[in-house]
């Protein structure tokens, strides 16, 4: 299985820099080994053989619908101790532009390389939920030219990789405030979201104009017009109720079992304050575009160390 999640960028890229310069960067390839790699050259008749190499490939198709074996994990791994749900706030793209004296898209661009890889790896490893915070309510406030960057950088990417999530099996969900979003763009998440919703290997959960506090209060909103309708007393409203009403009710797992936020900073900057409330937290040193499967696997290998608790 190979990703490639490769978001286009618009000429306004240009705009977001006080220097002008070209930059391009090229995809890095992450191969996975096929079980029929695996297959012992033997003296076999071709029939057999033919046959073992049918099966093996038949295993490998199958095998995207559980957790994967344990020898397709890094050592120290356990399937059965691994998150269910990781949430990310990919945090540090502009500064590691800046640091680098490029371009601020050219940020972007690397992290969306960086969540091309965490995508594959949760695949691979059998992780089934991966939340990433793309942007906040608060982004809104940041140069126009910057925002609609980042809207077409979001609309480019899922016009071409629609076929990529219908082949691996991968579905979509866009969570937050979408009224805010361009026309095109929100019509475009409702038909990938549709095209999607049956998948059942992984699902991205991509946070946009998303903050924990709108979550919180549009659940309310909700709650108390299903009151005042009669549906319901107000007296019934409970956390049950609330959790219902939250945007992660597209997920069978709406609650994170690790967050991990990298560039150094050590807050949650009001993302998922709900569902995070029992969450294992992360806090990773690296900027965004080069947090990889190093990163990852430590983030990983710390949270199986832990001894969970909830509210003791």
């Amino acid at each position: 299985m190979h990703f490639s999640l490769q978001f286009s960028l618009p000429p306004v890229i240009t705009a977001l820099s006080p220097r002008s310069k070209s930059f391009s960067h090229q995809p890095h390839h992450h191969r996975i080994k096929k079980l029929t790699s695996h297959v012992p050259k033997s003296p076999l008749c071709s029939t057999t053989e033919c046959a073992l190499i049918h099966q093996c490939k038949e295993e490998e198709e199958e095998a995207f619908d559980g957790r994967v074996e344990d020898q397709t994990l890094p050592l120290g791994l356990r399937p059965e101790a691994l998150p269910r749900h990781v949430a990310v706030i990919m945090d540090g793209n502009r500064r590691w532009a800046r640091l680098r004296d490029l371009p601020v898209g050219s940020g972007y661009e690397a992290g969306v390389r960086s969540l091309r890889k965490i995508v594959e790896l949760c695949c691979e490893w059998g992780i089934k939920v991966l939340s990433v915070f793309a942007f906040s309510s608060d982004n809104w406030f940041r140069p126009k030219v910057e925002v609609e960057f980042l809207m077409s950088l979001f609309e480019r990417g899922m016009q071409e990789d629609t076929g990529i999530f219908l082949r691996e099996n991968i579905r979509i969900s866009v969570i937050g405030d979408l009224a805010r979003l361009p026309e095109a763009l929100q019509e475009l998440i409702i038909n990938l979201e549709e095209a999607t919703k049956n998948n059942a290997r992984f699902q991205l959960i991509v946070a946009v104009s998303y903050s924990g506090h709108y979550d919180v209060v549009q659940a309310c909103q909700r709650l108390a017009l299903k009151a005042k309708c009669g549906l319901i007393e107000p007296s019934d409203i409970n956390e049950s109720l609330i959790e219902q009403e939250l945007v992660t009710k597209c997920t069978e797992f709406p609650y994170p079992d690790l967050l991990i936020r990298t560039s150094g900073e050590f807050r949650v900057s009001n993302f998922m304050l709900w569902q995070l409330a029992y969450a294992e937290l992360f806090f990773a040193q690296s900027l965004w575009p080069d947090f990889g499967e190093a990163e990852f696997l430590k983030a990983l290998l710390a949270f199986q160390k832990r001894q969970r608790r909830y509210g003791g």
